[in-house]
């Protein structure tokens, strides 16, 4: 590889490049991108580097489903700064790419929302690099399988929503609906205008997924949970995103939301790069708070597990590292795949090119961790950081 190119190098005991191994090797970066691999010993002496004395290199986690961190929701303070201190908090956890996400809301909430987005990504922090775009869960939702999602925030879906909606492609924007309660045709409107349209907190029959599928619809939201059951008789929403051969499956690894086996399942049913892992993390993430608030209800975090006052579960308290460390460990799924479905494989879901992997052209956003799979640094955008603290 020629190093020309390069203004630095990050020199590491073992890269993974989102496809291989590569043993003492060092990436070659110029500004904030990758320019190549290469052997330690073939770089040229006066070229600047890093010299990692321990562990593995890895890309930067992309997360699709983040509701907060580090203490704020983004539902209950929708603004830039709320944006930037979440996409703070989570890199310590190793992402380095997020989608925020807004619950079911009012329409004012909602797009206040989204325009805290088109703001954040406009400023010059470094975290506004890590705000890939926006991800809105409802208010399309069958009340059945709500959650806890606030049942007076649900609704059904008009023309002037579907009109805000297709306004929003700018944004990359994933929108997660029951398809039962959407209109014949909204959800090919959607699509057609650049949306990313997913199931999720649905009660559907197969029959009424299979029909979202011909009109567009690109995977499911957190497999398993709120949505129908896969039944022998009625294969319901699990049932049509198992049997499919296309169409994304996000998935909350937490310990709490899918039985390992229903993990291990999912990823033998699912073609190769399918199924990706999402934290759900809510405000209590890289806080040390062990409550928060979410539609004036406390939401209390014991044992790992965040549940509302009737015992509902409200999101997650990991992030995305917790969930390749619990695949790997206890799932049982080898590292290399565990790190792609924090990686590469939600990089693709979104389209991006220039992230998930570390090959020429990518971004020089990567996460360092140790053996036991813990954080020691990150990098976005080739600018390092890192931790002291257990993640």
């Amino acid at each position: 590889m020629n190093a020309s190119a390069a203004d630095s190098a990050v020199c590491a005991p073992q890269v993974f490049d989102g496809d291989h191994w590569h043993h003492d090797s060092a990436l070659l970066i110029a500004g904030e991108h990758i320019v190549g691999l290469a052997p330690i010993a073939s770089l040229p002496p006066e070229l600047p580097r890093t010299t990692l004395s321990s562990g593995m290199l890895a890309p930067g986690f992309v997360d699709l489903q983040v509701n907060g961190g580090g203490g704020l929701l983004f539902n209950n303070a929708p603004t830039p700064d709320t944006l930037l201190h979440i996409a703070a908090s989570h890199r310590r956890y190793g992402t380095t790419g997020l989608l925020p996400t807004l619950l079911s809301d009012t329409q004012a909430v909602l797009r206040t929302g989204a325009n805290a987005v088109r703001e954040a990504r406009r400023q010059l922090d470094t975290s506004a690099a890590a705000i890939l775009g926006l991800h809105i869960e409802g208010p399309f939702f069958a009340a059945a399988r709500r959650g806890t999602h606030r049942a007076d925030r649900l609704r059904a879906c008009t023309q002037d929503d579907v009109d805000w909606l297709c306004s929003l492609a700018d944004l990359r924007c994933l929108l997660t609906v029951a398809p039962e309660v959407m209109a014949a045709g909204q959800i090919r409107q959607l699509c057609e205008a650049g949306l990313m349209v997913l199931a999720g907190h649905s009660d559907a029959n197969y029959e009424t997924v299979e029909a979202a599928k011909a009109e567009g619809l690109r995977g499911f939201t957190h497999l398993f949970n709120a949505m129908s059951p896969l039944l022998a008789r009625q294969p319901g929403v699990t049932g049509a995103a198992l049997a499919s051969d296309t169409g994304w499956l996000g998935i909350i690894a937490d310990g709490h939301h899918v039985h390992p086996a229903s993990i291990r399942i999912a990823h033998r049913c699912a073609s190769p790069g399918r199924l990706f892992l999402v934290s759900d993390a809510m405000a209590t993430v890289g806080s040390g708070q062990d409550w928060f608030t979410l539609y004036g209800e406390r939401i209390v975090l014991r044992q790992g597990k965040l549940t509302n006052a009737a015992g509902t579960l409200a999101g997650s308290a990991i992030g995305l590292i917790d969930a390749v460390r619990y695949c790997h460990t206890v799932v049982g799924l080898a590292l290399e795949e565990c790190l792609r479905m924090a990686s590469r494989y939600p990089a693709r879901v979104i389209g991006d090119a220039t992230r998930g992997h570390l090959g020429a052209g990518a971004r020089a956003d990567m996460v360092l961790l140790d053996d036991a799979l813990q954080v020691q640094s990150t990098w976005l955008g080739g600018q390092r950081q890192d931790y002291a603290i257990s993640t």
